[in-house]
Parts: structure tokens; sequence; C-alpha cells
């Protein structure tokens, strides 16, 4: 083994591998992106069904006359 390379690596490898984190990082932050996006809709289905569960009667009979 030259100990040159152990000192420094070569261009093609340090290229490739910034290249592969920087690959990673996108993947990382589209998912954290995506399971935000996730959360946010989980939260407002949440809240509406908390709204609701107040007073759940509302909206539930329809009074009609013939």
């Amino acid at each position: 083994m030259d100990v040159s390379s152990l000192a420094m690596p070569d261009i093609a490898s340090l290229s490739m591998y910034m290249a592969k984190n920087e690959t990673l990082q996108d993947v990382g932050t589209a998912l954290l992106s995506n399971a935000l996006d996730v959360q946010k809709s989980m939260g407002a289905a949440t809240i509406n069904m908390m709204e609701q569960s107040v007073n759940p009667a509302v909206g539930g009979n329809i009074d009609l006359r013939v």
C-alpha cells in the first residue's frame, strides 16, 4: 500500500463520495418534508374530529314535514 494514497484521496473518489452524500441528504430532506405534510394533515383531521365531537348531534338529523 502506498503511503501517499492514505494521506490524500484521489479527486474521483472524493467527488463520488460528495455526490453520494448530497443525494442521501436530498432524499432525507424529501422524506422529512413528506413526514411533515402527513403530520399536518393528521393534525387537521384530529382538530376537525375534536370540533365535531363537541356537539355530535348537530347536522345528524333532518326534520321533514309532509
